[in-house]
Order: structure tokens, then C-alpha cells, then sequence
């Protein structure tokens, strides 16, 4: 799991952007600051004027991402089909807020919600072009898996111990979105730890999800958030074929992606281990989420039945 900050937003709201703005960089201390439509969970984000973002992680976990997209994100842009955030400048820590921090150039488009996009198989496919293109570039002295990515990149192994304590948890639940299938989720879990460990060190994202794909004319336009970024074994990149295909938006993601079957079976892994993790957390709280993670859980199990002889 990744940490989590103190508080709803970690401290962070517009005045203390304001503030940082106008000790470190007066230049643009007198545009306006305003949050974004969709904020994630590991930083904060605000809109600066109408061409940046101040980005300020919102918990100690997330700081180490800020000097390695400076660094890389510059370096991996110009081999990609579609724009990654730019990075513009990088706050020190200030004002009270104890983080460096970033401002990026803003790219415009919206999350990419399924309705949003008219043809989710040709979305997919642009999905897995960037990936395939992400995967093409030279790994050499990128960083490798470990504290700075939660480990992705590495064997889904690592959270061995936690993806068993929520199953544990959620056989005592008596909540009806908790009746998974503990064997077969078990089988998923126990094929990805089986599975040949990868042979490739490529780049990865390690966060595709739908908040982190911009769309503009239900086509792909952008891929933001590289906090968790590396590279390693691609397979934590391919949970999006159950957190937001279905039908033939999966199978075109599977066809143009292109991954070998010990892959597949990794990536099960890393998709069942965050979805129990997360539903064990949110079942008794959010349903709306629960029931989320609940769905990838059984698309994922099917997944596996049809796909990993399971």
C-alpha cells in the first residue's frame, strides 16, 4: 500500500500554494491558483494561470517522484506518441510545507471516463501503443523497483503478506461484497507468484488507470502521473484490461499489447492484490468503491479461468 497523508488533502489548499508561489517564484505569484476538476490521492494538484500546475505531494511516500520525473520525464517525452506532463520549475520546502515540489505545463483534456470514448476498442489499442512505445525506450540508469515506485516493476510477491491478510479479512466480513471466491482469488494470487519472473527490463508507468489518461475527442491526448514509474517487469501496467475494459475493449488491449502468458498471469497479481486490498478497507465504509473493487475481483478470477488454465 501506498502512505497516506494525515488528512483529507494532507495540509495543502490553495493559500499555501499561494504562498510558496510568492517566495520562491514571484514571477508567478499573480496568477490565479484554483484546484483541479479530478485530484488524485498521492499529490495535490492546482491549476496556475491557464498554461501550469503546482503539484505537491501530499504525504512523505510521494516526494521521491518529484526529482525522478524532473529528471526523466524530460528524457522519455520525445520517444512518445502522446504528451507527458512537462516539467517547469521545482519548489523547495517552505511556508510550513515540509516537500519540494513541482510546477508542470498543463495539459488540457479530461480523465478518461468509458463515457467519454465512442470506440473503447480503438482507445485501447492507443492504450497499448503508448505502453508498447514506453517499453521501446532505452531502460538504462532508469530507477529500479522499490521504495520510490511501491515496488512495482518487481515480483507482485512483495505483497505476499498482505494480499492473505485481506483475504483473511474479508472471510470474516459479513458484508454480501465480501462473498468473493477466496479459492479461485487464491489461484490468481498463487499463479502470480509462480509465474516465471520476468526477463525483461523495460519502462513502465505503473499507474494506467483511467484518472491518469487524457482524452480529448474520446482519443488518447495525454498519460500524467510517472510518480510511481520505472523500470522492470511490465506487468503492473496491464491492469487496466479489468479496471476499465471490458468485452471488446479488453480483448483489443490483450491483441495490441501483445504480453506472454507468465506475464498475464503476474499482472492478475498485481490487479486481485489491489483490489482485495482495497476492498478489505472500503467495504465497511464506501460500498460504492467496494463494489468496484469487487467487479475487478471477479472479472479478474474470470480472467483467469478462461486465460491462465485456472
Amino acid at each position: 500500500m501506498t502512505s497516506q497523508p494525515p488528512d483529507g488533502r494532507g495540509g495543502i489548499d490553495a493559500e499555501l500554494v499561494r504562498r510558496l508561489l510568492k517566495s520562491q517564484f514571484p514571477q508567478w505569484s499573480e496568477l490565479p491558483v484554483r484546484p483541479v476538476e479530478f485530484d488524485g490521492w498521492d499529490n495535490r494538484t492546482y491549476r496556475l494561470g491557464e498554461e501550469l500546475t503546482v503539484r505537491l505531494p501530499s504525504a512523505p511516500g510521494y516526494v521521491a517522484a518529484v526529482a525522478k520525473e524532473d529528471r526523466w520525464l524530460p528524457r522519455l517525452a520525445p520517444h512518445l506518441p502522446v504528451p507527458v506532463p512537462e516539467p517547469v520549475a521545482t519548489g523547495r520546502p517552505g511556508e510550513g510545507y515540509p516537500h519540494p515540489w513541482s510546477i508542470r505545463r498543463w495539459i488540457p483534456g479530461e480523465t478518461a471516463d468509458p463515457s467519454r470514448i465512442a470506440d473503447l476498442p480503438g482507445f485501447a489499442r492507443d492504450v497499448a501503443g503508448f505502453l508498447r512505445a514506453l517499453q521501446r525506450i532505452d531502460p538504462a540508469g532508469g530507477p529500479e523497483p522499490g521504495p520510490h515506485c511501491f515496488h512495482r516493476g518487481g515480483p507482485p510477491g512483495y505483497y505476499d503478506a498482505e494480499t492473505r491478510e485481506a483475504l483473511r479479512r474479508l472471510a470474516t466480513t459479513r458484508s454480501d461484497l465480501g462473498r468473493i471466491d477466496f479459492d479461485r482469488a487464491a489461484a490468481v494470487w498463487q499463479a502470480a507468484l509462480d509465474a516465471p519472473a520476468s526477463t525483461r527490463t523495460v519502462w513502465f508507468h505503473g499507474d494506467i488507470a483511467h484518472g491518469n489518461l487524457i482524452v480529448r475527442d474520446g482519443r488518447l491526448a495525454a498519460v500524467i502521473d510517472f510518480g510511481t514509474c520505472g523500470v522492470g517487469d511490465p506487468a503492473c501496467d496491464l491492469g487496466i484490461s479489468w479496471t476499465m475494459f471490458s468485452g471488446a475493449g479488453r480483448a483489443a488491449f490483450r491483441e495490441a499489447i501483445g504480453q506472454d502468458d507468465a506475464t498475464w498471469a503476474r499482472a492478475r497479481g498485481w490487479a486481485i492484490w489491489k483490489a482485495l486490498i482495497v476492498l478489505a478497507d472500503k467495504i465497511d465504509s464506501d460500498p460504492g468503491e467496494a463494489a468496484t473493487q469487487r467487479r475487478v475481483i471477479d472479472e479478474v478470477i474470470a480472467d483467469h479461468r478462461e486465460f491462465g488454465r485456472g
